[in-house]
């Protein structure tokens, strides 16, 4: 239960329900402009102390050819003040344009090497891209190249809450 008795913190998208599958313009099989554009996702109930949020979503079905299942990241975001609500489609890439409480959020590298973004392209379908948002009693401090890795690292200990979103491609 939340702090005023409410429901849950939750993670939700008005785009995927969960354990749904992830629309085609969400990953990189869709069609030029409709492609590897940023799911919407909303989050309802922060936990009481909340000063910031973050996100990372990661295919964890993703098998490493030489070895057991890796999860891969294919989106970091942190910094998110808890004013804000959620994340509109399309919002990665844009936080700079959409300036206001967007303004400080920061994308990180997602396992292509690059800020942002990626959506799916898999050789075979039925994987599940889990998105998870955790709600930070802290901010955070990861200098100029963010990853999942450092963001993991660093809110060990500040973590007031977690919820997640699962989509199936």
């Amino acid at each position: 239960m939340a702090s005023d008795g409410s429901e849950e913190f939750r993670l939700v998208s008005p785009s995927i329900s969960n354990e749904g599958r992830l629309p085609r313009h969400y990953t990189d099989e869709g069609q030029g402009a409709k492609k590897n554009i940023s799911p919407p996702l909303e989050w309802y109930n922060l936990p009481e102390g909340t000063k910031t949020l973050a996100i990372v979503v990661e295919d964890i079905d993703a098998p490493d050819p030489d070895g057991p299942i890796v999860p891969w990241t294919h989106w970091v975001v942190v910094n998110i003040p808890p004013t804000v609500k959620g994340l509109p489609e399309g919002f990665s890439g844009k936080e700079g344009e959409m300036g206001g409480d967007y303004a400080g959020i920061k994308e990180g590298n997602n396992d292509w090497k690059v800020p942002g973004w990626r959506g799916p392209r898999l050789p075979t379908h039925g994987h599940r891209l889990l998105f998870k948002l955790y709600a930070l009693d802290d901010q955070l401090h990861l200098g100029n190249k963010v990853t999942k890795e450092k963001l993991l690292d660093s809110i060990d200990g500040h973590v007031l809450g977690e919820s997640s979103l699962m989509a199936k491609f």
